[in-house]
């Protein structure tokens, strides 16, 4: 039999490497759960007015509806995370001054991405808002 010299640290690093490796390809076999979204909100589909807004501040977000429909729309400024303001034309942040539009595309900076849109269920008269 062959006498063949490995250094610990050889054996130490070829074993770290395998482990971390073998780590990665389990992460990818295995499939993610389908855990359920939950519900951040929810109210009467009646209670939103046409061209209005239902506002939840605990849970910072907006349900709106236009002639498509249905949306929703954090309130956090994609700035710094402040609480964005709803108005008659746009939502705007206290903090720095940007401007979103009521689809929560920006209008004017510092704030360089639209406001996260949410999904919304409706159910039986009743809208869910999940996150």
């Amino acid at each position: 039999m062959e006498n063949i010299p490995q250094s610990r640290r050889k054996f130490i690093t070829t074993l770290t490497l395998l482990l971390a490796s073998g780590g990665v390809l389990v992460r990818y076999l295995i499939p993610r759960s389908t855990a359920r979204r939950r519900v951040l909100a929810s109210a009467v589909a009646a209670d939103v007015p046409l061209g209005g807004a239902l506002l939840f501040r605990d849970e910072r977000l907006a349900l709106l509806r236009d002639a498509s429909g249905l949306y929703a729309l954090s309130l956090v400024c994609t700035h710094l995370g402040c609480t964005v303001t709803v108005t008659e034309d746009a939502l705007s942040c206290p903090c720095h001054g940007s401007r979103f539009d009521l689809q929560g595309k920006v209008l004017t900076g510092p704030a360089d991405r639209a406001l996260q849109r949410l999904n919304v269920e409706e159910r039986g008269g009743r809208v869910e808002v999940l996150g």
